[in-house]
């Protein structure tokens, strides 16, 4: 177990980040889901913009990669647009 504050300290804030960082990849990861299994072409292009500033926001913050976000964006809006 720590015994300096500041390493206590950093138990604290690590353990409020991962939960932050937890529940918006699984909040991104349920909102890819309804996108794929979408069938309605109207409704997937709405989805879409959300979806992809979703992602955006979390290679930012380095949750995910750049280069996953990038490659789940391309395959989307590949899926999204070719839906009838």
């Amino acid at each position: 177990m720590a015994n300096h504050p500041s390493s206590k300290k950093r138990i604290r804030t690590n353990a409020k980040k991962r939960t932050s960082n937890r529940y918006q990849a699984t909040t991104a990861r349920n909102a890819i889901k309804t996108l794929r299994e979408t069938t309605d072409k109207a409704k997937a292009a709405e989805m879409l913009p959300k979806i992809t500033s979703m992602l955006d926001k979390l290679a930012k913050k380095k949750i995910i990669h750049k280069n996953k976000a990038a490659n789940l964006k391309s395959s989307l809006t590949k899926l999204a647009k070719g839906l009838k």
